[in-house]
């Protein structure tokens, strides 16, 4: 039995009906990261939204981009935040948060932004683009570690060294020497 390029009963494709399902997750979980007071749970909902954004890469036809989104941001850099939260600081926010003092400020510059991206959307012309699937994944890894092998083993020392001066923050006792606290 074939599925089919549409919904049964619709005339929607499939890759557009999964595009607004991955979307909408994606806008579901940044504002769960923006809105909630469990900083772990804000945590886990970024996860949830780098996660939905590398599902809308893999459906654009950007598998590498998608795999580098997966490893980078959803495997190293939310699981440090994770752990740097879980380490440094207790699980429960304030009852007003730092941001909700912002509010007006923030809705003015969303509507500015909301603005400028619909006079993008609105003057660019669409047609003529690629092909979905066509990117050249082989040439961009063998750019990326044969022809800058040297600054993207540099970025991997410096990534290193940012997370071990974090976990000397996290693990440096309170009232210590270098406490300023004290």
């Amino acid at each position: 039995m074939e599925i089919g390029s549409t919904i049964p009963f619709t005339s929607i494709p499939w890759d557009d009906a999964l595009f607004v399902l991955l979307a909408g997750t994606m806008l579901a979980s940044g504002l769960a990261v923006v809105t909630m007071r469990d900083i772990i749970r804000c945590g886990l909902a970024m996860m949830v939204c780098f996660a939905a954004l590398a599902g809308i890469y893999v459906m654009a036809g950007a598998p590498l981009v998608a795999a580098a989104q997966v490893l980078v941001y959803i495997g190293a850099i939310s699981v440090l935040v994770l752990f740097a939260i879980m380490l440094t600081q207790t699980k429960a926010a304030p009852s007003r948060l730092v941001f909700q003092t912002q509010a007006a400020p923030a809705a003015a510059a969303a509507v500015i932004l909301t603005v400028v991206v619909l006079l993008a959307i609105g003057s660019t012309t669409w047609g003529g683009g690629t092909e979905r699937g066509n990117t050249d994944t082989v040439a961009l890894a063998k750019a990326l570690f044969a022809d800058w092998i040297l600054p993207f083993e540099v970025l991997g020392i410096l990534l290193l060294a940012a997370v071990i001066g974090g976990v000397f923050l996290a693990k440096r006792e309170r009232g210590g020497p270098t406490d300023p606290q004290r």
